[in-house]
């Protein structure tokens, strides 16, 4: 029996069971294929969404708005220039406006205090397009593309190296304590995840199967299924940029480190925007074990799952 999602938001994927979690997974694959067999549906007609962005964005804007436009749903964009959004007016008041005018809605931005009370007080489902602590639309992206590679994640091997705090990297290790996936941070001991992130993903592991691990050692990339990484420097942490670039440059991804996984068929994945030079080279990321391509697509066909599930639609 199918979970019932409706009314639920995405906050952080902390908040959804192994169960849950799979359903929208297995959703996005038939959405896609709904897509990929020129089926049109207009599962959104008569719906609307409004977009908050306080960051700037290129995958999740796009994937928001055609997966929602293209079911005939109307999706209406606004910017910090657009709404008073914790300015003139509370993000209370800013939640319980666009919950009477809107039926769902989405925040991509800096504080994951923002995006709670958005959902505490607008009523109508919101999702977490990315704050500073989770980004959990790219991680069901992220794991949608590692099984179309390799079918189900269980027992698959997922390394991320580079800036392990960063909401990419915590987001990953949730999902992956959730459905049983391996996964491994390499990263400076001063850029590791949180302690109370790591104890909770442990706990979680521990009823999935999944080893969750962290270390500053690139050799603990052998046997790697995938090789993840995000840029160094994360928005609004530009002055940091030659800091990062010393401390990270052993983690680059290169040809060097993709050899260390031992295997011919190691995947490369990125979220993007990528800084080719920085924390991936142009060979890996252009070259034939990328699928940051997928990737980027398949943030439209997992978002798309979310809404119509917690809409009642899927």
């Amino acid at each position: 029996m199918a979970p019932d999602l409706k009314g639920r938001s995405l906050l952080t994927l902390l908040d959804y069971s192994p169960e849950e979690i799979r359903f929208l997974l297995d959703l996005a694959v038939q959405v896609k294929k709904e897509k990929q067999d020129g089926r049109i549906r207009q599962r959104f007609a008569g719906k609307t969404l409004a977009l908050l962005f306080e960051k700037r964005s290129t995958r999740t804007r796009c994937a928001f708005e055609t997966a929602f436009g293209e079911e005939g749903g109307h999706p209406v964009f606004l910017s910090t220039q657009d709404i008073q959004l914790g300015a003139k007016e509370s993000v209370e008041d800013t939640a319980r406006v666009l919950g009477r005018m809107f039926d769902a809605i989405q925040f991509r931005g800096f504080k994951q205090s923002t995006v709670e009370t958005l959902a505490r007080y607008s009523g109508v489902p919101v999702y977490n397009g990315l704050t500073d602590l989770f980004h959990p639309t790219q991680a069901l992206a992220d794991i949608m593309t590692l099984e179309e590679n390799f079918g189900n994640g269980r027992g698959r091997k997922l390394c991320f190296s580079g800036d392990g705090r960063n909401n990419v990297a915590r987001s990953l290790m949730v999902i992956s304590a959730k459905l049983g996936i391996n996964f491994t941070v390499i990263t400076p001991p001063s850029l590791n995840p949180d302690q109370e992130l790591i104890d909770i993903c442990k706990r979680l592991a521990a009823e999935s199967g999944a080893a969750i691990r962290i270390t500053g050692e690139t050799s603990e990339i052998e046997g790697a299924d995938a090789v993840y990484t995000d840029v160094w420097v994360s928005m609004g942490e530009e002055a940091k940029r030659e800091e990062r670039r010393a401390l990270l440059g052993p983690y680059q991804v290169n040809a060097g480190l993709m050899a260390k996984t031992g295997r011919s068929d190691t995947i490369f994945l990125h979220c993007l925007p990528a800084v080719k030079g920085e924390e991936v080279t142009a060979d890996v990321i252009d070259g034939p074990a990328s699928r940051a391509w997928d990737e980027a697509e398949n943030r439209k066909h997992t978002i798309k799952a979310l809404m119509l599930a917690t809409m009642g639609l899927g």
